[in-house]
């Protein structure tokens, strides 16, 4: 799970959008503009990939013309042909009026860059764990790893893992590890299981239907990963639309968003080898994290845009 985006005003009516005239919207950077405008006018939320609605729209009409989004900048300036228009603006209309989240539109979001299959049986993927791995990892900027070398990791596990993205993004960063990655909803698992094949990575990737531990019998593994559910109940009352339209198991931590958290810290070292250690996502939680756990010394880590989100703690030290 991911952090929520503020909440917005509920329960009333879809806005009707502006009609565009033929020709009067000609370029990327046009319908961009025109769908900026709509969002704002429409106060969306964003918390699923893009943080405002610039991203949002150059988002949207990236992929309606099949786009990757490292291309934008190149084409920005190109003319839509009028179908191709009437797609983005069908997708802008949808945005607006559904409030689904633009990634269930499109059945796609990009983390680090890679695509990964979205749809409503799972939680759209925005988790700050995949920039950790580059960062903390034995990735480039090596001083201050949590793992030195990246090739020794033989085994991760990737608990709570939704689309299976977490999953795919550790057995990219670890070549030779095996991964096996768990979820108790088989919508998801379907999910993950298109995305682990259409990366190809099946013989390395193995899903796991199940509680938390409960299937993986005694299997000890060199890194834990998690991104679990962690809203608590006030943040489940306040949730935006958006994010209403994504699986409630997905989010719900319980009262205080610790539910989950507490079981897996309790489990962990029954699943970590000796030099082995846990990172696990919570959001802005961390001042309730630090009170439930204040013998567990924590390192909490920061990313580009975050800080305090997510912490790392080692085998031996969860004891």
């Amino acid at each position: 799970m991911a952090k929520v985006a503020k909440k917005t005003t509920r329960g009333r009516a879809a806005p009707k959008l502006a009609k565009v005239g033929p020709g009067e919207l000609l370029t990327l950077l046009d319908y961009v503009r025109y769908g900026v405008s709509r969002f704002v006018e429409a106060k969306l939320a964003f918390a699923h990939g893009t943080t405002d609605p610039v991203a949002e729209a150059a988002f949207l009409v990236s992929e309606a013309l099949h786009l990757n989004p490292e291309q934008f900048e190149a084409f920005a300036n190109a003319r839509v042909t009028a179908a191709e228009g009437k797609t983005i603006l069908d997708l802008i209309h949808r945005r607006v009026t559904t409030r689904k989240p633009a990634a269930y539109l499109v059945n796609k979001i990009y983390m680090r860059g890679l695509p990964f299959y979205v749809d409503e049986r799972v939680i759209v993927p925005r988790s700050f764990i995949g920039e950790l791995l580059d960062s903390h990892f034995g990735g480039e900027e090596g001083a201050g790893a949590l793992i030195d070398d990246p090739t020794a990791v033989e085994r991760v596990l990737d608990l709570c893992t939704g689309s299976g993205c977490l999953a795919i993004l550790a057995a990219y960063h670890f070549p030779n590890a095996a991964v096996d990655a768990v979820d108790i909803s088989k919508g998801a698992l379907e999910v993950a299981a298109r995305n682990v094949s259409e990366h190809g990575l099946e013989e390395r990737v193995s899903l796991h239907r199940g509680d938390l531990f409960a299937p993986l019998g005694d299997a000890r593994y060199d890194l834990i990963i998690t991104n679990p559910p962690y809203v608590d109940a006030d943040g489940m009352a306040a949730l935006p639309p958006e994010c209403r339209a994504e699986p409630k198991l997905a989010f719900d931590g319980g009262a205080d968003g610790l539910d989950v958290v507490r079981r897996i810290l309790a489990d962990a070292p029954d699943h970590l080898t000796p030099n082995g250690g846990l990172i696990c996502e919570i959001g802005r939680g961390r001042d309730l994290v630090d009170e439930a756990f204040p013998e567990l010394p924590l390192l909490w880590l920061d990313t580009e845009d975050s800080e305090g989100e997510v912490f790392w703690i080692a085998a031996a030290d969860l004891g």
